[in-house]
Parts: structure tokens; C-alpha cells; sequence
């Protein structure tokens, strides 16, 4: 997992508008409910987010960013990845939840299907014309991968890794050449998860493909680094919120009437 319980996303350089949200249920394309978590903004700039978290599933961490995005503008819905498997919605798990037996059960498919249901949501409300990605570690590989779709303004990536997530499955790398969206991808430098050569491994891929992107890795910087408690790396959070704000602004289409 990237972070404790009790983390805290940081806040955006010039902060936020205080906004509120709720959980919602959502239906995927395979009959699926999973839980979510959905933030709207006070006054919306057109554009959509789905936050993708780790491989805990969603937790506050990612309820407090999409509230954080929302802030700023921008619609936010943060997915659930076990509405397939885990009895318990989001809300009512505890510190126990045994994620990673979720995790093992997960597919590209049904990651797939629950991002799809997010995107529908975003766009089916009236409020946005251009919706992203934005994805934390194990949500951060998936987040790369939802490229491939062509209903996508552009995808970011914190820290995702670049293996296998099911055995046989696609790879961030593997799969670049299908890419139809910008993507943007942010790394720690003392990440041992994702070594430079790996990151390397994916420019070079995305080149090759002619996709457009952008990699950043902050030098020093561990895994998960994006935590307000993290104090040693809050230049490096802003600069974060920085370039995924720019990266979805000049992507983004104008407002709906």
C-alpha cells in the first residue's frame, strides 16, 4: 500500500475551495456495483477526474484528494476496485480489510469496467467535457493503461509500476503502442519498486509510438511520496499538483453551456 491509514493528500499550491462529498454506488458494463466516492466543484471548469487509488482500494486518502480536486474545479469521482469480491462497501471497512486477497482477484477487465463506469458518470451529468485519469501505484499502472481508450483527455500516473499485474496481462510498457491519450507519469527517484531503467524503458516505448507524454522523476524521493505528513517532499508535492493541474488544463475543452 502507498499510505498509512490516517494519510492525507497535500494541498494544492494556493489551496483549495472547501468542498464536501458522498459516496455513491456505481454500476459497471458487467452488471458490477462498486463503491465511490464523488466531489463536485463549486464552479466547474469543464473538466473530470477519476482518481484511481492504490492497491487498498479507496480509503479517505483518495476521498479527501477528490474532494482537493473538486477545489479546484474539477469534477472528481474515486473509484473502488472490489465491489466484485469484498462484501464490505468502502465506508465500512476497517484497518483489517484484507485488501491484497481483493487485489489477487482484480483483473485488467474488471479494472477496466469500473474506470468505463466512472468516465460514464463524469460525462453523463452535463457538468464536463474532458475527463482524465489519475492513478496511485497499483491505480497508477491501471491509470497508464486506460490510455487505450479514446472517451480519455489524458491519463496520469503517481509512481505506477511497470509489471505485470495478472499473470500474461498488459504492462504500462507493453501496452504503449495502443495509447490514444497524453499521458504524464510522476516518479520518486529512491523508488526501488520502479527502477530509472524502467521508467527509461517506458519513454522509450511511448516514443516509439508517438505518444504524447511527459516523465518526471524527483530525485530522492521515495515511493508515495505524495503525503502531506512528507515534509521533507512538499516542494515536490506542489510541483506534482502543479504540472497534473496544467496537464489537465491545456487538455481540457471548454465548459459546458
Amino acid at each position: 500500500m502507498c499510505f498509512a491509514a490516517d494519510a492525507l493528500p497535500p494541498e494544492p499550491p494556493g489551496g483549495a475551495e472547501p468542498v464536501t462529498g458522498s459516496s455513491i454506488t456505481l454500476t459497471a458494463a458487467d452488471g458490477a456495483t462498486f463503491g465511490a466516492y464523488e466531489a463536485d466543484a463549486p464552479a466547474s471548469s469543464g473538466a473530470g477526474v477519476v482518481v484511481m487509488p492504490d492497491v487498498r482500494g479507496l480509503f479517505g486518502f483518495y476521498e479527501n484528494l477528490a474532494e482537493r480536486f473538486a477545489g479546484v474545479g474539477i469534477d472528481a469521482i474515486a473509484i473502488d476496485y472490489f465491489g466484485r469480491t469484498a462484501e464490505q462497501p468502502p465506508h465500512a471497512r476497517g484497518d483489517d480489510f484484507d485488501f491484497r486477497s481483493h487485489v489477487a482477484r482484480t483483473t485488467p477487465e474488471s479494472v477496466a469496467a469500473d474506470v468505463g463506469a466512472a468516465v460514464d458518470r463524469l460525462r453523463t451529468r452535463g457538468r464536463v467535457t474532458s475527463v482524465f485519469t489519475v492513478g496511485f501505484c497499483f491505480g497508477g499502472s491501471y491509470s497508464f493503461l486506460a490510455a487505450s481508450r479514446t472517451d480519455l483527455a489524458g491519463v496520469v500516473g503517481f509512481y505506477g509500476g511497470m509489471r505485470q499485474r495478472v499473470e500474461g496481462g498488459p504492462t504500462p510498457i507493453s501496452e504503449a503502442a495502443q495509447y490514444k491519450a497524453p499521458v504524464l507519469g510522476l516518479f520518486g527517484g529512491a523508488d526501488e519498486s520502479i527502477p530509472p531503467e524502467k521508467v527509461e524503458e517506458f519513454r522509450a516505448a511511448l516514443e516509439s509510438a508517438g505518444v504524447e507524454h511527459t516523465l518526471h522523476t524527483y530525485p530522492g524521493a521515495p515511493h508515495s511520496f505524495f503525503d502531506r505528513s512528507f515534509d521533507d517532499y512538499a516542494a515536490e508535492c506542489a510541483d506534482a499538483w502543479t504540472r497534473v493541474r496544467e496537464f489537465i488544463a491545456t487538455r481540457s475543452g471548454p465548459r459546458p453551456a
